[in-house]
């Protein structure tokens, strides 16, 4: 596969990611409202952040070189969200969607490692 922008790599790991915490969620309700906010626990910035956090030590040279890149990109972002933990979202998204198109069997071994954080926040009753 030809090598895409960094921010491209986000911009489709952003979307697989969202289909990921979505089949992770759909199985806990089916009521809207409940979907709506177990999804939301699991897809945002501050969440993005501490995964990515959680799996540093486990990427390859690669990935991490990925992640500095991602992380270095200029970002925008909602007031409400700090600009440190918009760029390791992106970082996070950028990963993912890097994973997504070129090695989904090394994807699927990350999603493996992040489940159980993922397992935990929806079942905190708090997020």
């Amino acid at each position: 596969m030809n090598e895409l922008s960094v921010r491209s790599y986000a911009y489709m790991g952003d979307a697989v990611y969202e289909v990921f915490a979505r089949e992770k969620t759909v199985l806990i309700t089916q009521n809207p409202k409940k979907l709506h906010k177990a999804t939301s626990s699991i897809v945002n910035a501050e969440f993005h952040a501490e995964l990515l956090e959680a799996i540093t030590d486990f990427l390859t040279e690669e990935e991490s070189e990925l992640v500095r890149r991602a992380r270095n990109l200029s970002v925008t972002s909602a007031r409400r969200v700090n600009h440190t933990v918009h760029r390791l979202s992106t970082a996070f998204e950028a990963l993912i969607g890097y994973l997504y198109l070129n090695d989904k069997e090394r994807l699927r071994i990350l999603y493996d490692k992040i489940d159980p954080l993922i397992v935990k926040k929806l079942s905190d009753p708090g997020s």
